[in-house]
């Protein structure tokens, strides 16, 4: 029985992923907002909800380990496991703001983890310290988006009306 829920449970998972790709697809589109920054915050905050949710419960049960060891070893399952074998099904092209940006800052951020990590514990001012980080970040990936999408408008000449000679 437990081999059935796990292979429902597993189709149900691939369904609700198609979903919610097709669906920030969509809503990149209509806000005019790139991919990248719809998969940076709609997409990233879809699937990390769980990880979400099992850090605050352990959290409240005292289970420091588990909310940390949750968080870090989801990071590099991510990036270790789920970037490369994406990579080996079709090579990814990454967009500069990526590599420019947003990975310089995970790495600085991972650094900056450890600092606070080093009296051994996260405080409640590590993390209003974290949480005010990713307020800052979503306002500039949001403020980044929207210049991005003024200049291209911008950029494609408006469509009006031409005159044309008249043929007699």
């Amino acid at each position: 029985m437990s081999y059935i829920t796990f292979l429902a449970g597993l189709c149900f998972l691939l369904v609700g992923a198609e979903i919610l790709v097709r669906g920030a697809s969509r809503l990149a589109a209509h806000l005019g907002i790139s991919p990248l920054v719809i998969g940076l915050t709609v997409v990233a905050f879809g699937t990390s909800s769980p990880e979400l949710a099992v850090s605050i419960k352990a959290a409240f049960a005292d289970q420091a380990g588990i909310a940390m060891g949750n968080v870090v070893g989801s990071n590099l399952f991510n990036i270790l496991f789920i970037l490369g074998l994406s990579a080996m099904v079709t090579p990814l092209v990454a967009a500069q703001q990526l590599i420019r940006f947003d990975i310089p800052l995970m790495v600085t951020l991972s650094a900056a983890l450890l600092l606070l990590m080093l009296d051994g514990q996260l405080s409640r001012l590590d993390g209003a310290l974290l949480a005010a980080g990713l307020v800052a970040y979503l306002a500039f990936l949001l403020y980044q988006s929207k210049r991005s999408h003024a200049e291209a408008t911008a950029s494609t000449p408006a469509s009006r009306p031409v005159a044309m000679p008249c043929c007699a």
